[in-house]
This record gives C-alpha cells, structure tokens and sequence, in this order.
C-alpha cells in the first residue's frame, strides 16, 4: 500500500553578489529604492517540501505518491522525480500558474533580499485524496505537508473523515496559523513532527501542554539538528537518538524533510520507532551534506557503513535487506 505525500512542490534560484547591499544604499533616499545588481551566478535547485519528502522515499524504494499542485513548467522536475521512483500520476497541473518558486540573492556579508512566489501550490486545495486512492489503492499513509494552508486543512479532514491514517507536518506554516488551525492540523494524527522550535510554538499557540497533545497523536517526534531527535508517547519511555555525525556539511536546508522520508520507510519496512529514527538520522545527515535539498544520494554500502559506525553492527543487519539493492 503506497504512501502518499501532500505538500509544496518548488523550485529555488539562487544568486550571488560579489558585493554588500549595503555599499548601494544612499543615505535619505530609502523611501524612493530602485536598485539592480549584477550577480555572479545562478543556481537553480529542485525543492518544495512534499517533493523533498517524496524523493526521499523515492531513493529508499517506497515508490511514494505525490500531491501537489504545479505549473506548466514542471515537465523536466516531473521526469527527474520520476526516475527517482516518485509517482506523479496525482500531481495538479495549473493551466495559468507557474510552479511556485523562491528567488534570493546573497551578498558578500550574507544579507539576502529574497521573494516568494506561490503559483500554482495555491490551487493545491483543488485536490481531493479519495481519487488518489482510486487510482493507486488503499493509502497505508498520508503526509499532510506544508502547503497551501486551506489544502492543508482539507488534506487533513478528509483523512479524518476515510479513515487515512495521516502524519502531521505543519512545520513553517506554524509561525502564522491561530491556534484553531493548528488543532485542527494535529488532532488524531498517528505521527506528530516538529522541530524544537516548532514544538514550543505549537503548545504556545495551541494552549495544550505536552501531555494533551500526546493524548491525541499516537508518537511525536522532535528533530533538534546536531542534537539528534526525541520519540514521545503517551506512557512511554522517551526515545533520544543521536545525529549521526556529519563529514562535510554544506547546507541543512532539506534535513528535515530527508529525516522524515527516512523515517516513514522504516516504519512501512515494519522496523519500530527507535529503528525508523535512526534511518531518518542518517537520511538527513546525506542530504546536509550536498547543496540541494535533492541532490543527494544513498549507495547501499556506504551507507550501511555510516549506519553501523553511528548505531552498531546489529541495526545495519536490521536494516540492510530492506536497502534498494
């Protein structure tokens, strides 16, 4: 049965400025800006939060569904996701939109000037799941991730409503959604993930203390970076797993979406949620360590290697004949 995975799907173009904004800027006449820069590169990478995830289990052989909503532009990102083992047979076509993108530029002292354009992820809440699951079979799981927000909310009633089970991710989308919204989002979730930022932001605006929310989502997972991650449950023990170290790290945009595609192929191969994390741990560590939140890779050896150096010999064996071969 196939894992689905909701959310934004984008493109991100990145420049750099061999130069400070700063030295642009003219004293008194910041109320009328008009400026241009020269850049030396552009960099264009694959992104969006749904199609992270799902590459992610694409590499570890889910075979995942994606649903999301995009432009016409999205035919050369269509064919690489497809090679990767993504299915994008749900995946909504806008026919006036472009698929949504982030564009920055980055100067010599790290200042961004950046804009985002959502495109065609604001008509992600055309989608209904009852046709996904039509066309590929009853959905062992559904990753609302962030997007759309009204798609978000509806992804997540309608798996109330058929009996999907479903993970939460409301991830970036905490900072603005009102405490309502974010019940909403949560609420009978069989899998709860947020950062330890989020994690405290979400009490804050929810009101619940950490024992209610237990009380309505089966595990809550907290990712913590370098940390490592924490598994709660209500009267569990908590399960603390390590990061598993990292040997060049580039860019840590992407991690968490990497942890969590790691993370739910484990659970789908059966394994329990010590086991799950530590895949997740290890996922991210790959993807950190490539810039692109796409761009990197999982060889079985190396892999089972890094594996077995960060959790012993016994959980690489647990794991190794569920690797794509």
């Amino acid at each position: 049965m196939p894992v689905v995975v909701t959310g934004s799907i984008a493109t991100d173009h990145l420049m750099t400025f061999p130069g400070k904004f700063t030295d642009q800027f003219v004293e008194g006449k910041m109320q009328n800006v008009s400026l241009s820069f020269l850049v030396d590169d552009l960099v264009q990478h694959r992104g969006g939060a749904g199609a992270n995830m799902a590459y992610g289990l694409g590499l570890l052989g889910l075979g995942p569904v994606l649903v999301g909503a995009v432009g016409s532009d999205f035919d050369d990102y269509d064919a690489w996701l497809t090679r990767h083992g993504v299915d994008t047979g749900s995946v909504h076509w806008s026919e006036l939109k472009h698929t949504a993108r982030f564009v920055c530029t980055t100067d010599t002292a790290n200042n961004q000037i950046a804009s985002f354009y959502s495109g065609a992820m604001s008509e992600a809440a055309l989608i209904e799941l009852a046709p996904v699951e039509k066309r590929v079979g009853s959905l062992d799981l559904v990753i609302v991730g962030p997007n759309d927000p009204k798609a978000m909310v509806q992804h997540t009633q309608e798996c109330r409503e058929r009996g999907y089970p479903f993970l939460a991710d409301p991830s970036q989308q905490l900072a603005w959604a009102d405490g309502d919204m974010i019940r909403t989002l949560v609420d009978g979730a069989d899998l709860l993930f947020t950062n330890e930022y989020e994690h405290a932001l979400l009490l804050q605006k929810t009101g619940w203390s950490e024992a209610e929310v237990l009380d309505r989502v089966d595990a809550w997972v907290t990712t913590r970076a370098a940390n490592g991650v924490i598994v709660d449950r209500r009267g569990e023990e908590r399960i603390e797993v390590i990061a598993v170290p990292e040997t060049k790290p580039v860019e840590p945009t992407g991690g968490g979406d990497a942890l969590r595609a790691g993370f739910v192929a484990a659970r789908q191969w059966g394994l329990g949620l010590e086991r799950a994390t530590q895949v997740g741990s290890a996922v991210a560590t790959a993807a950190i360590e490539v810039i692109g939140t796409q761009e990197y890779d999982l060889p079985t050896g190396p892999f089972l290697d890094r594996f077995a150096a960060a959790f012993g010999a016994g959980a690489a064996d647990e794991i190794a004949p569920h690797l794509p071969s």
